[in-house]
C-alpha cells in the first residue's frame, strides 16, 4: 500500500490555523516527507477565501498556487512525487495553458507529477471567480480531462466541446512520463463513472469502510463494462490522521484541531453524505495499533494508496512529529 502526505498549499484557515504555511515550512514539510520515505505530497487548489474562513479569522489565509510551488520544491528534492489533490479545473478555464504548465512541471521535476482533478469543495469559490458561469462543474472536469488527454498525446490537437475549444494546437514537449497519472477526485458516483472511463485513479475523501468497500465493488463493475483493467486503477482515498499512544488523547487532540472544524464545514458539501457519521471512526484517529488495523481493513477492501494523509494538528512541529510517528509505527505494517 502506497502512503503519501497532504500538503498545505491552500490549507491555512481551512484545515490549519493562520498563520501556518510559511514558505520555509512548505520546504521543511516536503523534505521531511522525502526523508521519511513517503511516496508523494498532495496539495490543494484554492484561489479565494471561503465565507466561513472570512468570518472566523481576522486576516486572509495564504493560498499558494500549487503548480508554481511544486516547481520550486522539485528543485530541492530528488525522489518525492508531487500530486494535485485536487486541481480544480472549473477555475482553470484555459485548458491549453493548464496543459502547458503541467507538462513543464512534469519535465522540470524529472517526471514526478501526478494529477488529481475535481470540481472543488466550495461552489462559492467558483462563483467568485466566474460569477456569470452557471455550468455544471462536473461536466467541465470530465471535458477538461478529455481535452488534456488529447493535448498530451496528439501531435496536433483540436477539440470542440461545450466548455473547452481549441484548434490545431501543437503542444510540445509532451509529458516526460509515458502516462501522466490522472485521478478523479470526489465521492459522488459520477466520479466512479469518470474514473472507469478516463482515469488512472479514484481519489475520494473520508469515506467510512463500508461505503468505500461498496464503491470499490461498483468501480470494478464500471471498469469491466468500459473494458478497462481494474487492477491498473489506483484506489486512493484521503483520510485525516492523528496517532497517539493514548486513544483518548488522540480523540481529544483531533476534536480540538482546526482540521475538525474544516470537516464540519464540509458536511454541507463534499462530505454531506457523511453527516452524522463519527469522524473519529471514519478517519485514521487512534493509537498506532488501532490505525494499523483501520488501514489494513481498507487495504483488504481494495484501497491501494492512502493518498495525502492530512494530519489533524495546529502547528508545523506537530505535523512533522505526526509524519514521523506514522512513518515509523504504522507504515511498516502496511506492506506485509
Amino acid at each position: 500500500m502506497i502512503v503519501s502526505v497532504g500538503f498545505p498549499t491552500g490549507m491555512e484557515g481551512l484545515t490549519y490555523p493562520i498563520p501556518f504555511s510559511e514558505p520555509e515550512a512548505l520546504l521543511a514539510i516536503a523534505q521531511h516527507a522525502e526523508a521519511l520515505g513517503y511516496h508523494s505530497i498532495w496539495g490543494n487548489d484554492h484561489m479565494t477565501t471561503q465565507h466561513y474562513v472570512q468570518e472566523e479569522f481576522g486576516r486572509p489565509p495564504r493560498f499558494w498556487e500549487i503548480l508554481m510551488t511544486y516547481a520550486w520544491l522539485a528543485s530541492q528534492t530528488r525522489n518525492l512525487r508531487f500530486g494535485t489533490g485536487i486541481l480544480v479545473l472549473p477555475m482553470r478555464r484555459d485548458i491549453v495553458v493548464t496543459a502547458k504548465q503541467l507538462v513543464t512541471l512534469d519535465h522540470l521535476s524529472g517526471g514526478r507529477l501526478e494529477l488529481g482533478v475535481g470540481v472543488g469543495a466550495y461552489r462559492e469559490e467558483f462563483e467568485a471567480l466566474l460569477p456569470d458561469d452557471g455550468h455544471h462543474r462536473g461536466g467541465i472536469v470530465e471535458e477538461g480531462v478529455r481535452a488534456l488527454r488529447l493535448l498530451f498525446t496528439e501531435e496536433r490537437a483540436s477539440f470542440e466541446g461545450e466548455f473547452y475549444r481549441f484548434r490545431d494546437v501543437a503542444l510540445f514537449p509532451k509529458p516526460l512520463q509515458e502516462n501522466l497519472p490522472i485521478y478523479f477526485g470526489g465521492n459522488n458516483v459520477n466520479q466512479l463513472r469518470r474514473t472507469a472511463a478516463l482515469g488512472d485513479g479514484w481519489l475520494p475523501a473520508g469515506l467510512p469502510l463500508d461505503r468505500i468497500t461498496a464503491d470499490i465493488v461498483h468501480l470494478r463493475e464500471l471498469c469491466d463494462e468500459a473494458g478497462r483493467d481494474f487492477s491498473k486503477i489506483a484506489v486512493a482515498p484521503q483520510y485525516i490522521a492523528l496517532v497517539d499512544h493514548d486513544h483518548d488523547r488522540a480523540v481529544e487532540r483531533f476534536n480540538q484541531s482546526q482540521m475538525h472544524k474544516h470537516l464540519v464545514s464540509l458536511t454541507t458539501s463534499t462530505l454531506k453524505e457523511q453527516a452524522g457519521i463519527s469522524m473519529v471512526d471514519a478517519n485514521l484517529v487512534g493509537t498506532p495499533g488501532e490505525v494499523v488495523e483501520k488501514c489494513l481493513a481498507l487495504k483488504a477492501a481494495g484501497v491501494t494508496h492512502l493518498l495525502g494523509l492530512y494530519f489533524a494538528v495546529n502547528t508545523v512541529p506537530e505535523l512533522l512529529e505526526q509524519m514521523t510517528l506514522f512513518a515509523q509505527e504504522v507504515v511498516p505494517y502496511l506492506s506485509e
